[in-house]
């Protein structure tokens, strides 16, 4: 492995009792696992437990760090408030079609320029998350350089985190595919170069 890049396995949590019922925005809400999803995540544990990690992170909410703790990689979870999932405000606890049919003017608002406006109108703008998550990579690539880590992080967290790294326009976020417990596998090296390596495997 290169000594001059961190490579980052980015998981994303398994099912939810919210992502079965109609996929409804989680957001905050500190959804529970389904039995699906506990299988997920030991399904993902048996394809990384042959990697040698430096770290595992997860995000607060219970459905990261339950994945993490599943996985059984014999590492410690750290828990860090940066990588808690985007606040979709207003619209939690809804479905997408609920939501833009009640309000959607924020909707327009939101799909026009989420870097901007806050998701549900009174949530979090994608800027907001953007800056945090790349202060928490930016602490890793000090720390971990040369290492490989591994993040379990949320479906909205990590495609408009990728969207930006990737220079998408990061409306377009959606065209990024998160499925539950799939891994993301990328490196960012020294100064900051980006290279997505794998996307959503399973």
């Amino acid at each position: 492995m290169t000594s001059n890049v961190l490579t980052v396995y980015l998981l994303r949590h398994g099912q939810t009792d919210m992502n079965a019922d109609r996929n409804r925005y989680c957001g905050r809400t500190d959804a529970q696992l389904t039995e699906l999803g506990r299988s997920q995540a030991k399904g993902a544990g048996d394809m990384l437990r042959s990697i040698d990690f430096a770290a595992v992170f997860a995000s607060p909410l219970q459905r990261s760090g339950k994945t993490a703790e599943l996985l059984d990689l014999s590492l410690p979870v750290q828990v860090d408030e940066r990588l808690i999932e985007l606040d979709f405000g207003g619209w939690e606890g809804m479905t997408r079609e609920e939501f833009v049919e009640k309000m959607p003017e924020t909707w327009e608002r939101w799909n026009e320029d989420p870097l901007r406006y806050p998701a549900g109108g009174d949530g979090e703008t994608a800027q907001s998350l953007i800056d945090r998550v790349e202060d928490f990579f930016s602490d890793a690539v000090e720390k971990y350089m040369g290492k490989r880590i591994l993040v379990v992080g949320h479906n909205g967290l990590n495609r408009l985190f990728l969207s930006h790294k990737l220079q998408m326009p990061v409306r377009n976020y959606r065209w990024i595919l998160q499925e539950n417990s799939a891994i993301t596998r990328f490196i960012i090296g020294e100064n900051g170069e980006f290279q997505l390596q794998r996307l959503n495997c399973r």
